[in-house]
This record gives structure tokens, sequence and C-alpha cells, in this order.
């Protein structure tokens, strides 16, 4: 089992700069790939960016490649997601994701709210 706990999450202004961590517990943090998946209000929850469990390979959803950047600590059983240049759309929960690199089961995060607005 793994548990996940998403902050850093807020209100920013259009153009603005957010930072979401995603700490885990309860499993070896390194053998579990991560995400970061987003759901707004009345649309589908789509990934936003993923990291393998080493953090040396990456993938980033069309709407978000060259503003998000993915990254872990694997130290620090932690994962992030820098958001820059944030625009209106971004707005919605975000969701971290662990998914085991042998088993293939999966844990969610409850998510944090971002809202981008003026």
């Amino acid at each position: 089992q793994v548990q996940l706990v998403e902050s850093g999450g807020g209100l920013v202004q259009p153009g603005g700069s957010l930072r979401l961590s995603c700490a885990a517990s309860g499993s070896t943090f390194s053998s579990h790939a991560m995400s970061w998946y987003r759901q707004a209000p009345g649309k589908e929850r789509e990934l936003v960016a993923i990291i393998a469990t080493f953090g040396d390979r990456t993938n980033y959803g069309d709407s978000v490649k060259g503003r998000f950047s993915i990254s872990r600590d694997n130290a620090k059983s932690t994962v992030y997601l820098q958001m820059n240049s944030l625009k209106p759309e971004d707005t919605a929960v975000y969701y971290c994701k662990a998914r085991n690199a042998y088993t293939q089961n999966e844990y969610w995060g409850q998510g944090t709210q971002v809202t981008v607005s003026s």
C-alpha cells in the first residue's frame, strides 16, 4: 500500500507559477512510477506528466509541454510538479498517482485544487 498526500495548490494569477508536492509513504517509493493528473469540472481526468522510477524518463501532456516540469526526490519519497506560465485553463484538481513497476498496482492521492484567475 502507498499513501499519497498532495500539497501546494492554491489561487494564482495567469502567468504565475506554483509548485505541487506529493509525499508518499507506506512502500518503496523508488519502485513506483509517479504521475500527475488533473480534472477540471465537467471534464475527464487527464494525464499531466509522468516520471519513471529513477527520474531518467519523463513525459508530458501536450497542453503543458514547455510550461510544466515533473521531478522526484527518492530520498524524500516526494514527487513535484513545477507549473509555470499558468493559464485559466489549467484550473483543476491535481492528483498524484503511484504505479508499482512490478505489480502494476496503482494508488491515488486525494487531490489539490489549483485555480488560475485574475
